[in-house]
């Protein structure tokens, strides 16, 4: 076990079975050091994480699609931890019959439906969670290279990821003040269960992995490596940014 989060609590959101890219950050902080707290949605998805982790205190319940859902979870969480060092922002979601084809074949409720659950949902948990973090404290979310190109069939998805890495600067701006840094990491392709969702995700690893300078797909824990960095006090000076963790897929 390293030492670089040794006396820090960090909020994981997200997680949703043991290959999330979520669970392999999660893994990564525990091996340096850090206390985890987690949020789920639904019983569902606490059954899930109950296979994951032994300890039921550690779980808190918050449905990031309801204010009222996110400031009871956090009242919980102050009142049962105190204060947190961290929060891990890994949720998204998008229909799944929005996730190929063409995009302006996506429904106005589909496309508000993913700009709500992907990208203004940072938004809510920074507001909400400013309140449990200490300071300095740090905020790391999850992006992906849609966000920036058109890749086959991430349609809407990759709006949302646009508004996600826009909302990013914005809260660190904000949030500076406070203590709070603000950034993403912006993802290699990985077989999770979101991109399974994303028609064609065979191709869309297949090329990903062949655009990698040297031909391995990035792995969770690659990515979790980044994001313990980003939790730590070594990281201070990075405000507002995106990470790429591609293995060099967007540099083609």
């Amino acid at each position: 076990m390293g030492n670089l989060l040794e006396g820090k609590k960090i909020l994981v959101m997200g997680v949703a079975n043991k290959r999330s890219i979520a669970w392999g950050c999660a893994q990564v902080m525990l091996e340096q050091g850090a206390q985890l707290i987690f949020t789920y949605q639904n019983d569902r998805l606490k059954k899930s994480l109950l296979k994951l982790i032994d300890n039921e205190d550690l779980l808190i319940e918050c449905d990031v699609a309801s204010d009222e859902s996110i400031a009871t979870a956090f009242k919980q969480i102050k009142q049962r931890f105190g204060k947190v060092d961290g929060i891990l922002h890994a949720i998204a979601y998008a229909n799944k019959e929005e996730l190929g084809g063409e995009i302006m074949n996506a429904s106005r409720q589909g496309y508000a439906l993913a700009q709500d659950i992907s990208a203004y949902s940072l938004i809510a948990v920074s507001k909400y969670g400013q309140a449990i973090l200490n300071n300095p404290a740090s905020i790391v979310t999850l992006s992906y290279f849609g966000s920036e190109r058109a890749i086959p069939n991430y349609n809407i998805m990759g709006v949302a990821k646009a508004s996600l890495e826009a909302s990013v600067r914005y809260l660190a701006r904000d949030l500076g003040k406070y203590g709070v840094r603000v950034n993403a990491i912006s993802a290699g392709a990985i077989k999770t269960l979101a991109v399974t969702g994303v028609q064609g995700h065979a191709d869309l690893l297949k090329v990903s992995q062949e655009r990698t300078v040297d031909g391995q797909s990035v792995t969770t824990t690659e990515v979790g490596g980044t994001c313990a960095f980003l939790m730590s006090d070594l990281a201070t000076g990075v405000v507002g940014d995106v990470i790429y963790v591609d293995k060099g897929v967007h540099l083609i």
